[in-house]
């Protein structure tokens, strides 16, 4: 049940990356992270490819990390463990990607969206960023690309926050460029990016790109995720922030501020 990632490349070079398992809204695992990895090193590398557009099957974008009891998504992490589990992200493809947030992105949908050039969101897409509701932090260096989005003030509002919001609202924050309505989105993500496959120079996207996404470190930002990640996983909060989802219910947590070290 798995959500698996297809890749399809139109004659014009634009390459259409769609996170497929509808069923579950898309939810994201280990093997999503894989597959989309691979298929981001696939159009990074091919030089057939001048655009990208990333979407979900059905009627959602990505729905979050699979929480299900069976997954454990925040247990003891294994050896190796990122918080930034799809490599390359896609501020390292050298070509144009466009996220087609079609329906809910939810939590790594989101942070994984945020990683593209451009988002363009469906009015009434749901969406969040959740995870200091779960005992946890966000992902995919979200504390670099949503800052360096829209900056610290809604940056706080959604990260300190974790409250849900609207692809609407999403717009009118500088989240995404725009929002339509959602049968719109795919086709319009689709129209942007054949235009730039046709009329802009590969060597100049790629430098501009380059030249954007360097104005702060944002693989430092990650590599702090993934320490903090690290500490919080495999404990109780870790344990009882999907607990409390799943059964639909405040949670109650068990560590501190204090515990987090550097005091002001």
């Amino acid at each position: 049940m798995s959500t698996t990632v297809r890749v399809d490349v139109d004659s014009s070079g634009v390459a259409l990356i769609t996170l497929d398992g509808p069923q579950r809204l898309n939810a994201f695992s280990g093997e999503t992270a894989g597959q989309l990895s691979a298929a981001y090193r696939r159009c990074d590398a091919d030089d057939a490819v001048r655009a990208v557009v990333v979407t979900g099957a059905g009627r959602a974008f990505c729905a979050g990390a699979d929480m299900t009891a069976q997954a454990a998504v925040f247990d003891s992490p294994d050896e190796g463990f990122s918080a930034s589990p799809v490599q390359p992200p896609a501020w390292r493809v050298r070509k144009l990607v466009i996220a087609a947030i079609n329906g809910h992105a939810i939590g790594i949908g989101l942070t994984l969206a945020l990683q593209c050039d451009i988002r363009l969101v469906a009015h009434d897409a749901t969406l969040a960023i959740p995870q200091v509701r779960r005992g946890m932090v966000g992902d995919c260096a979200v504390h670099y690309t949503l800052k360096h989005a829209v900056g610290l003030a809604v940056a706080a509002d959604i990260l300190l926050t974790g409250r849900t919001f609207s692809g609407s609202e999403a717009a009118g924050l500088g989240i995404a460029s725009r929002a339509m309505p959602a049968d719109e989105v795919l086709p319009a993500a689709l129209e942007l990016a054949r235009d730039v496959a046709v009329n802009a120079n590969p060597a100049s996207v790629a430098y501009s790109k380059r030249l954007l996404w360097a104005q702060e470190t944002a693989d430092a930002v990650a590599a702090q995720e993934t320490t903090v990640h690290l500490t919080l996983m495999g404990g109780p909060d870790a344990a009882e922030g999907p607990a409390a989802w799943r059964e639909n219910r405040p949670p109650t947590w068990q560590s501190t501020a204090s515990q987090t070290g550097d005091p002001a």
